[in-house]
């Protein structure tokens, strides 16, 4: 298993990032700036956009653009005009699903954010630390679609953020039921997303598709793989999402009963002491632990632990007991960097740790 600052060699790896000139593709390519392990060799998008220099048809949001990424032509998202052994894609659900099944059967190894294939039965729905194990899943797919690369996907970001605070829990006890209260970032809605005077002083109790996508995906991540498949975990979820007016961070206030009586300091000792898949660790991208506890009466808050672990750690706190069920927690995530493309991009270190891709 490869675990080192850099692959044998010295050797990078080329990777794409689809839909590149977007919220969530400019945040790809921040991530990716210094990688040890792989290096932006093509920037894609849309027709409209295709042909021109990225510094010109993109309006970035945060910090300074690279400029050597600036300087590159974009491309169409067609696998002829992308030289690159992993793909990012940062692609609208609208158009993702095509496109990015072009690029798997065109022997690419495709990391995406977009919910097309999430629920395949035979594609990967992976958070490193929580289920790497189901990775293995890319044989199937290769086999059941006759792919030379594959598709693996990460979930919902506010589902994200909930699944990393319910895996230890899932482990340690099972889970019977969860209730979750979602507080999503503007930057979940992409750019320009949510007009300004609908957001701000304002707390708007919906968000399209999103609860459905909470409730669906955490049993799938947190599920086991069995005979080829995916047995998803059998706890209930109920879910509401509400946008609130913070930039970056979506907190999750979680209810949750499990398979037998758990008191707060059972669950404090759980999660304190979790760690996650060992796969997931020592790799570019992994923090030094993917989820902590505050003991804070106050905390998480998305201003001050939204960049834990750059964007990649899970800060929980306000662990208690709960009347009606067994325990109540609140949990805090990145949603563009652990939630969207810090996630892809650690999903993909893992692949190559494994020797999945990236060989020479």
């Amino acid at each position: 298993m490869t675990t080192s600052s850099t692959l044998p060699g010295g050797r990078r790896i080329k990777v794409a990032v689809l839909g590149a000139t977007g919220a969530v593709g400019q945040t790809f390519i921040r991530q990716l700036q210094g990688h040890p392990w792989f290096t932006v060799s093509a920037v894609a998008a849309s027709e409209r956009s295709a042909g021109q220099k990225y510094g010109a048809v993109t309006r970035w949001i945060e910090g300074v653009m690279p400029d050597d990424i600036a300087a590159m032509t974009v491309v169409e998202c067609v696998p002829e005009q992308v030289d690159a052994e992993i793909v990012f894609s940062a692609l609208d659900s609208g158009v993702a699903g095509t496109i990015e099944g072009a690029f798997a059967a065109a022997g690419r190894m495709v990391l995406s954010n977009a919910k097309n294939y999430r629920m395949d039965a035979d594609v990967p729905l992976v958070i490193p630390e929580v289920n790497a194990g189901h990775l293995d899943l890319l044989q199937v797919q290769r086999q059941r679609r006759g792919w030379k690369g594959g598709i693996v996907t990460n979930a919902n970001c506010a589902a994200t953020v909930a699944a990393m605070a319910l895996a230890p829990l899932q482990e340690a006890f099972g889970l019977k039921s969860v209730f979750v209260t979602t507080f999503q970032a503007i930057s979940g809605a992409g750019y320009p997303g949510v007009p300004s005077l609908d957001i701000l002083g304002n707390v708007i109790p919906y968000i399209g598709d999103e609860e459905p996508k909470i409730e669906r995906e955490m049993n799938k991540m947190l599920g086991r793989l069995t005979n080829d498949a995916i047995t998803p975990a059998p706890f209930a979820v109920s879910a509401h999402a509400n946008r609130v007016a913070t930039e970056n961070g979506h907190l999750t206030c979680l209810s949750v009963a499990c398979d037998r009586r758990v008191t707060a300091d059972e669950a404090l000792e759980v999660l304190r002491s979790w760690r996650g898949d060992p796969s997931s660790l020592g790799l570019p991208s992994s923090p030094d632990r993917a989820l902590v506890v505050t003991d804070a009466v106050d905390r998480p808050q998305t201003r001050r632990d939204v960049r834990a672990g750059n964007g990649m750690t899970v800060t929980v706190g306000r662990v208690r007991p709960d009347p009606i069920l067994d325990v109540k927690l609140v949990a805090l995530g990145h949603n563009t960097i652990r939630g969207a493309a810090g996630g892809s991009i650690l999903n993909a270190e893992v692949l190559v740790s494994r020797g999945v891709i990236g060989q020479a």
